[in-house]
């Protein structure tokens, strides 16, 4: 059995990292009543002896001792991690596996990336090494950060270097939740790109999220909840957004319902890797068949259904509905269309009662509308694991690599410009050391050309192309 590793950085990184393991072992629960410790829970979860003469080593199988997350927290201020040190899931998380400051990274990559990273670099790379000695098979390292503020920017994108470094061979896969235009952070643009270009270079696959997206989901569901529209009975913990039932505090902070989207999406994404399926999909196909081209590695995601009727006995019509509604802009988690652009590949992983030729069907249906790159065709990768979420009969996470990411790092792109055009706010970065204007340049330069590659695409309609990265090798 493949054991995964998730890394959680900064306060974003974390809070979404807690609602993870919250729904996880929740789901783990709900299949597993009798509470014996076996390979699906050995992927994320290690079984440890703290009974009373109990050397703390892992204990292979039988009964649970104590769960303890396969996971490291890293966060520059106390806060959010004391937070979960002092909640219901304290006991899950190791001790010897926390990396804490006080001060905070002032909401500067730099600070995150080179004062941090310098640092805390050898108590990092001690836990890494820590956390991998006790898996059989390591798979996979998860790291969960946002792109605005300057730990989970900064201290994320060295994690990510350090994780190259040391673990080369094993698959990184990123979860990156992006600023919206509005941000209360007037440098996110700067710590957004210069964390991209990290991005960029170390990244196997990244999943950028969208803040406004999730905003836009959220206020959706609430509007259709208070309208009726979903039906006269909702099901109690089906809502994406809710942790109705989950160990939670009874006072909902703001970002709980956006980061419980993103936890239910990391949920789908690793379940296949938790639970048994007819057709599971290894976490290191997503890389191999999703990513044609190494810097093309932002996979657009969506997520469906947002809720579940009361009727269990789910008709094929709404089991259409759910393919339908994950290439729709209301389920995609950035703003994005990528029916209206071009698929180099698309991935969907399905759970709970799907037959593989309800999949058959409905790619055969959605094929026509779809416009998919010349030379891939058929680059459909499907995963199909029998666990549902709790809640629900089904749910599908679609995986698009798709050109519609372009308008979101345009975006980024110009308010960065915005900024740098008239050098603001740039002495509190280049007073760190190592830091030089070059760096901004570099950054903004690596995001161009990756929007430029994304250009050739949208260019040539799909048509033969060459690959970018060997141009520049061959000058």
């Amino acid at each position: 059995m493949t054991q995964s590793v998730v890394v959680q950085v900064g306060q974003c990184g974390n809070q979404v990292g807690c609602r993870f393991w919250d729904l996880a072992l929740r789901e783990h629960a709900a299949v597993n009543k009798k509470g014996i410790y076996d390979e699906a829970l050995s992927g994320f979860f290690r079984n440890v002896d703290t009974r009373s003469g109990g050397d703390g080593h892992d204990v292979s199988k039988g009964k649970i001792c104590s769960l303890k997350a396969r996971a490291l927290l890293i966060d520059m201020e106390e806060g959010v991690v004391n937070e979960i040190l002092q909640g219901p899931l304290r006991d899950v998380f190791d001790s010897k596996q926390l990396i804490t400051d006080v001060s905070g990274s002032g909401n500067n990559w730099a600070v995150g990336h080179r004062l941090y990273g310098c640092q805390y670099r050898e108590n990092i790379v001690e836990k890494l090494r820590k956390t991998a000695e006790h898996c059989d098979c390591l798979q996979c390292f998860f790291i969960i950060h946002s792109m605005g503020g300057g730990t989970g920017s900064g201290l994320g994108t060295f994690v990510l270097n350090l994780l190259e470094d040391e673990f080369p061979e094993v698959y990184r896969f990123v979860t990156s939740v992006y600023p919206s235009g509005e941000d209360d952070v007037i440098t996110s643009p700067y710590n957004s790109v210069l964390a991209m270009k990290e991005l960029n270079e170390h990244a196997d696959c990244v999943l950028p999220i969208e803040n406004e997206a999730l905003f836009d989901i959220v206020n959706k569901i609430n509007q259709m909840v208070k309208s009726g529209k979903l039906g006269s009975i909702v099901k109690q913990n089906s809502l994406v957004t809710s942790s109705a039932g989950s160990t939670k505090t009874l006072q909902e902070k703001p970002f709980d319902a956006m980061n419980n989207i993103i936890a239910n999406l990391l949920l789908n994404l690793t379940s296949s890797a938790r639970f048994e399926g007819s057709l599971n999909m290894d976490l290191n196909e997503i890389s191999m068949n999703l990513v044609p081209f190494p810097r093309l590695h932002y996979l657009v995601s969506s997520l469906t259904p947002l809720y579940t009727l009361a009727d269990v006995n789910i008709p094929s019509r709404r089991l259409d509905q759910m393919f339908s509604d994950a290439f729709s802009r209301d389920h995609q988690l950035i703003r994005a269309d990528p029916k209206h652009s071009l698929y180099l590949a698309c991935a969907l992983l399905v759970r709970g009662n799907v037959q593989v030729s309800d999949l058959r069907r409905n790619i055969e249906r959605l094929k026509p509308s779809l416009h998919f790159i010349s030379w891939n065709q058929e680059g459909w990768k499907t995963g199909l694991c029998s666990v549902p979420p709790v809640g629900h009969s089904h749910s599908l996470l679609a995986l698009a690599n798709n050109t519609c990411v372009k308008p979101t790092f345009m975006e980024l792109k110009t308010r960065f410009m915005k900024l740098y055009k008239k050098k603001a706010h740039l002495h509190h970065y280049l007073h760190i050391d190592g830091m030089e204007q070059s760096c901004f340049s570099e950054a903004i330069l690596s995001l161009s050309d990756l929007i430029e590659e994304y250009n050739e695409l949208d260019a040539s309609k799909g048509g033969p192309r060459r690959d970018p990265s060997r141009l520049k090798i061959a000058v």
